[in-house]
């Protein structure tokens, strides 16, 4: 592996945009816009605990850059610059570091985020990927968890469970499927429509733990409960077709982490207004339950019966 600064320049001094400064001044220069708030996230992805050794360089990238753009998307920000912290073991290949930029690179192309600084160390156990990242949203005008109110109706994105079960493809406890190790290793941000949901939601969380996990950070920050009703969460073909014949896997879709859609909270009056977005964005949508002023959220079945979950999603320093 090269030293330090020729790591720098060769793989990730050509992600930079001007405010970089070509990342050799050890600082960034960035201006905020007149009229915008700054936003800014940070995720910390560590081998072992976020991703597998042998994941491939890409995924890694991928999901490490994901996992903020997804944070942004729910504030409603528009992706602008991050940092990258990474701690890489010395026998780190040119190749890994080439595949590694190579995914940054085509992910900042598709989002309009660019790299505008970082720092690199040695590492003695894995790789960790710290990310620092930035966006903007018209002021005052961010998508808060604290802003649910009793009687909106709550909506999710995309499919459900497809990543935790990939996880399980990986730790071979499922026979292997490609889509759902794909859906792990490569999740989408859904960047587009967090930047357009600020005109109609209430409140936002990305679903990185869990479904009931991340609506209970919104229903907790506003004082509020939902009911989510599990027939309505959506689930990919490949997942029905698996549940079907392994219904204990069930908790994935509400449980699974991973997945980095979006659960919001709206008024029912914007709900056309909302599913007509999503359609011209591509975005599929589903209506999964309501906010309450019962604390807690309540998973029922389609009998209005309620459903034992046991652990709502994932907790680091769980025991």
């Amino acid at each position: 592996m090269a030293n330090e600064f020729d790591l720098i320049h060769r793989y990730f001094s050509p992600l930079a945009g001007p405010e970089g400064l070509g990342l050799g001044d050890d600082a960034a220069c960035l201006r905020v816009e007149p009229g915008f708030d700054l936003i800014v996230t940070k995720d910390m992805l560590v081998e072992g605990v976020h991703f597998f050794g042998d994941d491939p360089a890409s995924s890694i990238a991928h999901k490490s850059l994901v996992a903020s753009l997804s944070d942004l998307a729910a504030k409603g920000a528009m992706p602008k610059h991050y940092f990258l912290g990474l701690s890489l073991p010395s026998d780190v290949s040119d190749e890994w570091l080439a595949e590694f930029s190579d995914a940054l690179a085509k992910l900042q192309d598709q989002s309009g985020i660019r790299l505008a600084g970082g720092d690199t160390t040695r590492s003695l156990s894995g790789v960790t990927v710290s990310i620092t990242a930035m966006g903007t949203v018209p002021e005052g005008r961010m998508l808060r968890r604290s802003s649910a109110q009793v009687g909106d109706l709550v909506f999710v994105t995309g499919a459900l469970g497809d990543a935790a079960l990939g996880l399980k493809c990986l730790e071979e406890e499922i026979e292997p499927d490609e889509c759902l190790i794909a859906r792990y290793r490569y999740p989408e941000a859904r960047t587009a429509l967090g930047i357009e949901l600020a005109s109609f939601a209430n409140a936002c969380a990305d679903i990185s733990d869990g479904l009931l996990a991340d609506l209970g950070h919104i229903t907790a920050a506003s004082g509020v409960g939902a009911d989510v009703n599990l027939a309505e969460i959506p689930r990919s073909p490949t997942v029905r077709e698996l549940l079907a014949l392994a219904p204990e896997l069930e908790s994935c879709i509400y449980s699974g982490g991973d997945d980095y859609e979006l659960v919001f909270t709206a008024d029912q009056s914007k709900q056309d207004d909302i599913e007509s977005l999503c359609a011209s964005l591509g975005v599929p949508l589903a209506a999964i339950g309501c906010v309450t002023e019962k604390a807690g959220v309540r998973l029922v079945d389609q009998n209005g019966k309620l459903v034992h979950t046991g652990r709502s999603g994932f907790q680091h320093f769980e025991t």
